[in-house]
């Protein structure tokens, strides 16, 4: 059995009558990148700082590498790093004495880490360039070298990707690929780009008004988003039960608001139509799809209206 990494038990956060995180259970596994999915305003970037203890939870439980006391967790995390926002680097300094500066703030030891870090994000040739010409993507590396420079076995990234150009997301998108892949450093990360959180995650938590709804993997996740024929009708339970009794059609899903996801019989969609109308099943619409992560989300939380 994979070691956790980070669990957490019934993490709660209020501000005053708000409740930002209601009784989150995260559990992420050693070498996992574990993607964060919710809308704006669901509570991950709370959840994020409550694992970072930047901010103090209302109840529950942060368990890091084991440890869950606050004497032990504070040990625990000497062995994470954060980017929840870009830091407040000095804009007439460089990388490297930007990166030196926190260095010896935060009492790291040995100078060495400055370079490793800067060559970890690719900012080794940035020279005597002041902080405030750097764009936004140079300045994305600049705080993740930050993170990096106490050599994390965890990683927490809240919206790492916001505003980067394309190219910026790939480069971004590469280098925690690398991270992982080289380093074993495991991932937890927010996004709101959901097609290129699908391109790093290995697992996912869905978060919505503060509740996590599910976690799974992403081998899971692409067993659900599956090609399907997904069929409207009037009354989706009996419809699928003449798909099953009539056609032999067992493997399907019934989706809120009277959806069938159907994932057999894709190539004769005519049969499943006709025994619909001759069973007086109201057939509304069909469409043959594959889902997506956005698609899938969207299913969790009631459709599209709540996006």
């Amino acid at each position: 059995m994979a070691e956790n990494i980070l669990v957490t038990r019934g993490l709660t956060k209020r501000y005053g009558a708000a409740l930002a995180v209601d009784h989150a259970d995260i559990t992420l596994p050693k070498g996992e990148i574990y993607g964060l999915v919710g809308r704006n305003g669901a509570g991950k970037t709370t959840i994020i700082r409550m694992v970072a203890s930047q901010t103090v939870p209302t109840s529950g439980e942060v368990e890091l590498f084991g440890a869950t006391g606050e004497r032990d967790l504070e040990k625990a995390r000497s062995r994470t790093g954060a980017m929840v926002e870009i830091p407040s680097f000095y804009p007439y300094l460089t990388a490297r004495e930007n990166l030196e500066y926190y260095r010896r703030q935060r009492g790291i030891a040995g100078a060495r880490v400055v370079e490793d870090a800067l060559e970890q994000v690719g900012l080794t040739d940035t020279g005597k360039k002041k902080f405030k010409t750097f764009s936004l993507g140079m300045k994305q590396r600049l705080g993740l070298a930050l993170a990096l420079m106490n050599r994390p076995e965890l990683l927490l990234l809240d919206e790492p990707i916001n505003g980067l150009d394309p190219e910026g997301i790939v480069e971004f998108r590469n280098l925690l690929l690398e991270l992982n892949r080289q380093y074993q450093t495991t991932i937890l990360i927010s996004s709101h780009i959901l097609s290129e959180l699908q391109n790093l995650a290995t697992c996912y938590g869905f978060i919505d008004k503060g509740r996590m709804l599910e976690q799974l993997t992403a081998v899971q996740l692409a067993e659900k988003c599956r090609d399907c024929l997904e069929l409207r009708v009037d009354d989706a339970p009996r419809a699928a039960a003449m798909l099953e009794r009539e056609l032999g059609l067992r493997d399907f899903e019934i989706l809120p608001g009277g959806a069938i996801r159907l994932y057999e019989g894709l190539s004769e969609p005519q049969k499943v139509t006709r025994l619909l109308v001759e069973q007086g099943i109201a057939l509304s619409g069909m469409e043959h799809r594959g889902a997506n992560l956005e698609d899938y989300f969207l299913s969790l939380i009631g459709g599209v209206h709540h996006a």
